[in-house]
């Protein structure tokens, strides 16, 4: 992998790691463009990228997170389901990572974002701050984290629409799906490099090094963009979005 190639999946990572887009689906798919071939370093630089993100979030919302212990149990709480899941599953989930899973994922998740946003038009939500979710909800959230250890589906895009299901409002679903991005990210991240770091090399730190801070601006420009955005506006662009980009990708890869 060249620095070029490290600029362009750096900002795509940046971008779409905390839209409901799936970040891990944008990557896959790029790569396939860009004719990256998809070796161990290239899979391990794909999850390590994300480190660069993580760090966007904890520098935006640095004075929530220091305020007290009660968000960060919450968090424990979420990120349960996933880790169980992801210590167990580890090996099948690796072998989910192809652009037609993505593709696939893509489209019903965009699905479920326009009938989501259609049943709840007009709703009123009965959480309408962070402060404001409780163990239970946490629990539920994380459980639909979960279902991003599919390739496509969207770890943000999944915790948006549990917490939407539950009464969150659009704002604070987005933003918990953010903080939730820290446990989860940085715990799957550090495994990830213990169980393949036979693949980093003196020669490829160069380009995770690029990576990493690439995917860290545009990070930073992404979440403040999309939280200006959600507190107007629904998920409907992204679930069309979503539907566009899936169909698009069934076509390159000749599957209709």
């Amino acid at each position: 992998m060249d620095i070029f190639h490290a600029i362009i999946l750096g900002i795509v990572e940046g971008l779409t790691e905390f839209l409901p887009v799936s970040s891990t689906g944008h990557l896959i798919l790029v790569s396939e463009l860009l004719g990256i071939k998809q070796d161990d370093f290239h899979k391990t630089f794909e999850i390590s990228i994300q480190l660069g993100s993580i760090l966007a979030v904890l520098a935006l919302f640095r004075g929530r997170l220091f305020s007290g212990i009660d968000i960060w149990l919450k968090l424990a709480v979420a990120f349960i389901p996933t880790g169980a899941l992801g210590f167990l599953l580890y090996k099948h989930v690796k072998a989910l990572f192809a652009p037609s899973t993505v593709a696939y994922a893509l489209i019903l998740g965009g699905i479920v974002f326009l009938v989501l946003e259609w049943l709840h038009k007009g709703k009123e939500y009965k959480i309408n701050s962070v402060e404001s979710i409780g163990y239970k909800e946490a629990l539920a959230i994380g459980f639909f984290q979960a279902l991003a250890m599919i390739p496509g589906t969207s770890r943000s895009g999944s915790t948006i629409v549990g917490g939407l299901i539950l009464g969150l409002n659009r704002k604070v679903a987005a933003e918990f799906s953010f903080l939730l991005a820290l446990p989860t990210m940085f715990i799957a991240t550090g495994y990830d490099l213990y169980k393949n770091s036979h693949t980093l090399s003196f020669e490829n730190l160069s380009a995770l090094g690029v990576g990493f801070v690439v995917a860290f601006i545009f990070a930073m420009i992404a979440v403040k963009g999309f939280l200006k955005f959600i507190s107007r506006f629904n998920f409907v662009p992204f679930g069309i979005y979503r539907i566009i980009l899936g169909i698009i990708f069934l076509f390159y890869l000749d599957l209709i």
